[in-house]
């Protein structure tokens, strides 16, 4: 860059005199001989040139006799003149000492190039303006260059389907490409200076659309205005650059995703309501609870849970049709008629909750429930009959033994248990007796969970023998031995996994366990030893059913053919065709299946001879009195006829006397077990029984 000194600067350094002023003139003309790169010439008081140097005869094809003299307007295309005369320069250089600027400039032969100018105003020691310097520079090519670039830039943007703006220093809107005038449903023209945080939707206002330190890796949601008011859901990127003059400008790209945004707002709706009544769904309300029970007023977050009355009568006698009907009125009921803020919701068939994260707003607990259970109970009329409905309502508030919303419903839970054996259309509140119940239940749940986990259960077998007294096979039966109440049966602990949805996890656990145990069992008679298991949570219906199995079979290295899974009769029945597919899938396998507690259900014989099982299981209570009359004897035949008829081995269980076995073996029952022949011992014990042997009862 060139530097030239006027006479003020000469003589606030102190060289003011004549000869030194002369000395600045002889500099300014050695310079301007010497650069060529550059124009140099001076101009007097009129604007007229007064000198020209190589560089300017060279870039304005002027030779000095030429152009000394002339005016500088030579040099300026016409229509330059007309808007800004070059007066205008020399009035702001001699106003502040310099001017520069660019613009078109005319050569000799009429040629135009775009030129750099800067110029000076040359004054004498009396302060008085002597004339001007001008020093001009040919930026043609440069200019076309940022032309082209510019150019590129400005194809760039109209290719690109994502929105993009540049932003000004103070955020306005400078350009934009037509992807985001389409996007904004606006022409440039009504863009252009528009503040960056105008062009954001009311919804989307709490943060600046430009940040102070823009990321270029994540994108962030930001919410556009359309010109009609709709909100255009949008992934924003932001970059900060510098133009040449040294001014900060921003690069915004605005990627549409409204659709995207739509679809998942679907989705999540989808997920989080019920589709029949538009309410909450459960994961909706652990949701919601989880986050009232988190906040600073836990303890006034109430819950009300809602059961119908005899909703399964309403059901079977007038059709799932009409179920659903119910339904539906019923939660338009709650709908209307909550109090503000309670959030109603439907958890599965007739049970509803009620959500409320201040109850003292809506005059405690107990007004509330009898407030609900009010809507409840009506007169809806279903297939041109009345029906009068009722619900049981049970409330509970966090009281602090709760953790979780999960807990608080649980709560609500067991008081509409207790509210329904009171009668029809009862209320119920949890108080602490029944809090410290549950509390004791989701104890043992957490005690049970870390013991399956841990690999704490033990497993007890209680032999099968066939006619002769000859151990067959052997039944797997779990067993805890709680560190506080010791050795603890079934009947009391999986009423705990059952509520804590533990069953599957602990089926997958004895099966595994009573596999590994019965690989290792010796022959009996030269024959191996079947090992039964029951299902109660792993099912023909689950995903994974046949690879868990197979899967515990491979592990433990046993022959398929010893496996017998037992389920219960009423698990059977009208069993879809994927769950049968598995069963058949492991019975080709070697794998049996029983049917337990047989004759508890409702099976008809025209769906107990498509069942897909090797051995039918006789109840024990058909066995309990035998000898004592005739009609279980005779449903003891049925079950032995009907088992061979199938094709089935039939089992008796519960045996305890002779007497009962000596019948039993009358009427054909394949195999027997019972406490007659042995009660279920550990592992260790069951070894030692094969191994020696159990002789029969004389």
């Amino acid at each position: 860059m060139i530097n030239l000194r006027t006479s003020d600067e000469l003589t606030r350094s102190g060289h003011a005199g004549p000869s030194h002023l002369r000395t600045q003139e002889v500099g300014l003309d050695l310079l301007a001989t010497a650069i060529n790169e550059y124009a140099i010439f001076m101009l007097d008081l009129d604007g007229r040139v007064a000198s020209w140097n190589p560089g300017a005869e060279r870039l304005k094809g002027y030779r000095s006799d030429e152009i000394i003299g002339q005016h500088i307007s030579v040099f300026y295309p016409p229509e330059l003149l007309a808007e800004n005369p070059p007066e205008w320069e020399l009035e702001h250089a001699a106003r502040t000492g310099y001017h520069q600027g660019e613009g078109w400039r005319v050569r000799k032969d009429g040629s135009r190039f775009w030129a750099h100018v800067v110029t000076a105003a040359l004054r004498s020691s009396d302060g008085s303006l002597r004339g001007y310097a001008k020093v001009i520079r040919d930026d043609t090519e440069p200019r076309a260059r940022l032309e082209r670039s510019s150019e590129r830039f400005t194809n760039l943007m109209g290719l690109t389907p994502v929105g993009i703006a540049l932003f000004d220093e103070s955020h306005r809107l400078a350009r934009a490409n037509d992807a985001l005038c389409d996007l904004l449903g606006a022409g440039i023209s009504e863009l252009h200076d528009t503040r960056a945080d105008d062009l954001l939707h009311p919804q989307d206002r709490l943060e600046p659309m430009i940040p102070r330190a823009p990321i270029l890796d994540a994108p962030t949601h930001r919410v556009l205005k359309r010109t009609d008011s709709q909100p255009v859901h949008c992934d924003l990127r932001c970059t900060a650059a510098v133009q040449d003059d040294g001014r900060l400008f921003w690069l915004v790209a605005f990627q549409d995703i409204t659709e995207r945004h739509q679809r998942a707002e679907e989705l999540h709706y989808q997920a989080t309501h019920d589709s029949l009544t538009g309410l909450f769904n459960r994961r909706a309300v652990k949701e919601l609870l989880n986050e009232l029970v988190r906040g600073p007023r836990a303890d006034r977050v109430g819950v009300l849970f809602c059961d119908i009355d005899n909703f399964k009568r309403i059901n079977d006698s007038l059709g799932h049709d009409a179920g659903d009907e119910l339904v539906a009125t019923l939660a338009r009921r709650l709908q209307g008629g909550v109090p503000a803020g309670c959030t109603p919701a439907r958890l599965s068939g007739d049970e509803f909750v009620v959500v409320c994260p201040d109850v003292e707003a809506v005059g405690g607990l107990e007004t509330l429930a009898e407030t609900v259970s009010g809507l409840l109970r009506t007169v809806v009329r279903l297939q041109s009959q009345q029906v009068q409905v009722s619900a049981a309502v049970g409330g509970a508030v966090l009281d602090g033994a709760g953790a979780y919303g999960e807990d608080l419903l649980r709560f609500a839970d067991a008081a509409m248990y207790r509210a329904k054996r009171r009668g029809p259309g009862r209320v119920a509140l949890a108080d602490p007796g029944l809090a410290e119940s549950i509390n004791r239940q989701l104890r043992l749940e957490g005690e049970l969970r870390d013991t399956i986990d841990n690999d704490g259960l033990v497993l007890h077998y209680q032999p099968v023998v066939d006619a002769a007294g000859t151990v067959v096979s052997a039944e797997a039966l779990v067993r805890w031995m709680h560190p506080e109440y010791g050795l603890l049966p079934p009947d009391v602990f999986l009423p705990v996994a059952e509520q804590g949805g533990l069953m599957r996890d602990l089926d997958r656990w004895v099966l595994r366990t009573a596999l590994r145990h019965a690989s290792a069992w010796p022959d009996v008679g030269g024959r191996p030893v079947g090992i039964a298991v029951n299902l109660a949570g792993l099912l023909p219906d689950d995903h994974g059913f046949t690879s868990e199995v197979t899967d515990a079979i491979a592990e433990s290295g046993i022959d398929p053919n010893r496996v017998v899974l037992e389920l219960v009769e009423t698990v059977l029945v009208d069993l879809p065709p994927q769950p049968r597919r598995a069963m058949l899938d492991l019975v080709e396998r070697g794998v049996r299946f029983a049917v337990d507690d047989f004759g508890t259900g409702y099976s008809s014989l025209a769906r107990i001879k498509d069942l897909p099982a090797q051995i039918i299981k006789a109840d024990r209570s058909f066995v309990a009195d035998l000898g004592v009359g005739s009609r279980d004897l005779a449903v003891a035949q049925a079950v032995a006829d009907l088992a061979r008829a199938l094709g089935c081995e039939s089992v008796a269980e519960g045996i305890e006397t002779a007497e009962q076995f000596d019948l039993l073996r009358d009427v054909g029952i394949d195999v027997y077990q019972g406490f007659l022949f042995a009660r279920p011992v550990p592992e260790a014990e069951l070894t030692t029984l094969l191994v020696n042997g159990r002789p029969l009862p004389s």
